[in-house]
């Protein structure tokens, strides 16, 4: 009998965790819809402004005195300090969300190590912090609820550091880092080399009359003004693409979760039925041997 109570105990907390797997599942679909309206909007200007900066280093790769040019638009093949910067969650229970991160940030430390560069990480979230701080791994930068609550100005204030020490000659290279979401269903790693800014991406025709016109002795200030936007629009722009994933991985590990303890439910009361057949044909058993005693 201590057996059935045991059992029926297992049951009711099963129950209860696959009540509170499913209203996990249910707050983070609410949250993604409206974290997914918020990137859908914000998608649209990095893109633009994507485009307008490598276009610019396009052009500005064509012209032959780089003197005045911002060193943002020139390309660096030989870095010598780099600057990752990556996005993780606050929280955990959303699957392989933040390892499949920090797994990349990994594979860019040892990658630009081997090439003989130094490598410094800032980092916005939690779990990747606790990881790396647990790694014994220096971190150069780290803010804790810019992921969890993305905003322009923290975002900004944040970045700005690794566009100052990169306009000063203190870091060569500036890699973004974010799991971004991909549909309700996928996830996926955006590596955005963000610094020099790259013009491979775009196909500019030479004889079109485009708007932009750059000239080698244009302001360098200005570009960086420019070029100041484009970093803090990325940065904010990854933590609304990461949150987004994030949601979507937790809604997804919170739906499995709720299936297997559907499973293990029913594997229990399975249990629970022979181990209660069990006792029954035990008792009927003892019930007939002291009938037929007393004959």
């Amino acid at each position: 009998m201590a057996n059935l109570k045991e059992i029926s105990r297992q049951i009711k907390s099963v129950k209860n965790t696959q009540k509170t797997t499913k209203a996990m599942k249910l707050v983070s679909s609410a949250k993604l819809r409206r974290t997914q309206q918020l990137s859908e909007q914000a998608k649209s200007y990095a893109h633009k402004i994507n485009d307008v900066l490598s276009e610019i280093a396009h052009r500005v790769n064509s012209i032959q005195d780089k003197e005045n040019v911002s060193r943002a638009f020139v390309p660096n093949e030989a870095p010598k300090t780099v600057d990752i910067v990556f996005v993780t969650a606050d929280k955990g229970l959303c699957g392989g969300f933040n390892s499949a991160t920090i797994k990349q940030v990994r594979k860019l430390i040892e990658e630009y190590s081997n090439k003989g560069a130094t490598v410094r990480l800032r980092a916005a979230g939690r779990k990747g912090i606790d990881y790396f701080n647990f790694q014994g791994r220096t971190l150069e930068q780290s803010v804790v609820g810019l992921s969890s609550a993305p905003n322009y100005e923290k975002a900004s204030e944040f970045i700005g550091e690794v566009f100052e020490e990169f306009i000063s000659g203190t870091t060569d290279k500036v890699i973004l880092v974010n799991n971004g979401f991909l549909n309700m269903l996928t996830q996926e790693l955006r590596i955005n080399h963000l610094l020099p800014i790259s013009f491979n991406s775009v196909s500019v025709d030479e004889n079109s009359s485009s708007m932009l016109d750059i000239e080698p002795d244009d302001d360098e200030e200005i570009l960086n003004e420019l070029t100041a936007k484009y970093v803090d629009f990325n940065m904010y722009y990854s933590l609304i693409d990461s949150l987004a994933a994030e949601h979507s991985a937790r809604m997804q590990a919170m739906e499995n979760a709720t299936n297997n303890a559907k499973e293990r439910v029913n594997d229990l009361t399975v249990e629970f039925n022979k181990a209660r057949q069990a006792a029954i044909t035990t008792e009927l058993i003892e019930i007939i041997s002291g009938v037929e005693s007393m004959k």
